[in-house]
């Protein structure tokens, strides 16, 4: 199916300030831009890199004073998330190269310390998929959604511990409980179709049965369309924007996703 995508950021910034925002989707195995729009108000020269896990990273300087970005993008997209009942776990010696970050312990996935409650999570499921498929639904039924908790990302060792937090919140925990059973796992952030309240969205993938599959421990009954916009360890790796200098709050953030007729 296909999709259109986009936010609309509005930010004061007390004196110019340089960014690094992650908010152009890229064509992949399973999403494919069709078009898109990318505008800075005022305008400002910016450059583009590729980040070390794929993302399309946006440097420029932010003016002083009222700052917009607006983004959009036609894509196609699979429309509903893939299934794998028992798709095998991938033994650890036989991972690609590229897949092993994803196993290790990162700033917000203490996955070294979460040993016990990641065999509590995973039960009796059959190793690989299915084991991730409990995790996530493990992770749903422990944690309580709260929108407005502490808008700060925290630990997978401190969100078990709260018991409650925000999608990011819930992605990190299940990351860490995947990857504390040898289970590559990395978090994703994104436009998910037919999110209430529509937002930025944040949920994992694990690489199990030799590709990566789609969790959503926050919404485990919305298997709609999504749109990438970075993956990476965790949310220290894809933040909407990454900014240097004195603290620069959105005052305004608008996200939308529209179904497109092809």
């Amino acid at each position: 199916m296909r999709l259109e995508v986009g936010c609309v950021i509005r930010m004061e910034c007390p004196q110019p300030t340089p960014l690094i925002l992650l908010l152009r989707p890229r064509s992949g195995r399973y999403q494919w831009i069709i078009s898109e729009r990318y505008a800075l108000t005022p305008h400002v020269p910016a450059t583009e890199y590729v980040d070390g896990f794929g993302n399309l990273c946006q440097r420029l300087v932010a003016p002083p004073g009222l700052f917009t970005v607006e983004t959009s993008a036609e894509v196609d997209v699979a429309a509903e998330e893939a299934i794998a009942s028992g798709a095998p776990y991938v033994p650890v010696e036989t991972l690609p190269d590229e897949v092993l970050v994803y196993l290790m312990p990162s700033r917000f996935c203490e996955s070294d310390r979460l040993g016990a409650v990641a065999s509590e999570a995973a039960g009796s499921a059959a190793m690989g998929y299915d084991q991730v498929a409990a995790i996530s639904q493990w992770v749903y039924q422990h944690l309580t959604y709260l929108p407005e908790s502490d808008p700060s990302p925290v630990s997978a060792l401190e969100v078990y511990a709260r018991g409650e937090g925000v999608c990011r919140d819930f992605a990190h925990l299940a990351v860490a409980l995947c990857r504390s059973l040898n289970i590559p796992a990395r978090m994703v952030a994104g436009y998910l179709q037919d999110l209430e309240p529509m937002d930025l969205h944040a949920w994992f993938e694990a690489y199990v049965g030799g590709r990566w599959y789609t969790f959503d421990p926050t919404r485990p009954g919305n298997n709609k369309a999504r749109v990438t916009l970075a993956q990476g360890r965790d949310a220290a790796d894809i933040p909407v924007f990454n900014q240097f200098g004195p603290p620069v709050t959105p005052s305004r953030m608008d996200v939308f996703v529209r179904p497109l007729s092809r």
